[in-house]
């Protein structure tokens, strides 16, 4: 018995989620334990997807995907080419590659940014996207929750509320 809390085994994904799109071929990181991965999309595009623990909780990450490009002005930018649908997907397969080896991992937040003339609104475009595709794909052993512009994913714990 641990004293700290006790999670329920289940994996992040579930059994039965199978992508619309074929993701794009993902490059890990060397060593397993990493936590930058990156692909390349059909119109030249590289994406960087990272996890960073937070601070307070080694256990909670932080994901973060951006373009890695000199023709966009910020690794935010909107790019535009048509592969949105097929880079979702490839960022999915990317944070199961992820949860595989961090199996521990109890929280997952992302957050999206605005569209320029968009910043009024509560949630952004992108968050919204987030939610909408982590509400298909997870596990039922997960929460889903949205707090303020970012999308978070925690375990549930055993014999606590739900």
């Amino acid at each position: 018995m641990t004293d700290g809390p006790e999670y329920l085994e289940f994996p992040l994904i579930r059994d039965n989620y199978k992508p619309v799109l074929r993701p794009y071929p993902v490059q890990a990181p060397e060593i397993r334990s990493g936590s930058e991965y990156y692909f390349r999309t059909e119109s030249g595009l590289t994406y960087q997807v990272m996890f960073a623990r937070k601070k307070d909780n080694y256990l909670e990450n932080i994901v973060n995907f951006g373009v890695l490009s000199e023709d966009y002005e910020d690794e935010y930018s909107e790019t535009n080419r048509g592969e949105i649908y097929r880079v979702i997907a490839t960022v999915v397969e990317v944070v199961r590659l992820f949860h595989l080896n961090h199996a521990y991992s109890t929280r997952y937040e992302f957050s999206g940014e605005f569209k320029k003339g968009n910043e009024s609104r509560e949630n952004s475009i992108r968050t919204l996207l987030y939610y909408r595709k982590a509400r298909e794909i997870l596990h039922p052993g997960w929460l889903l929750e949205m707090e303020g512009n970012r999308v978070v994913v925690s375990r549930e714990k055993r014999g606590g509320p739900a």
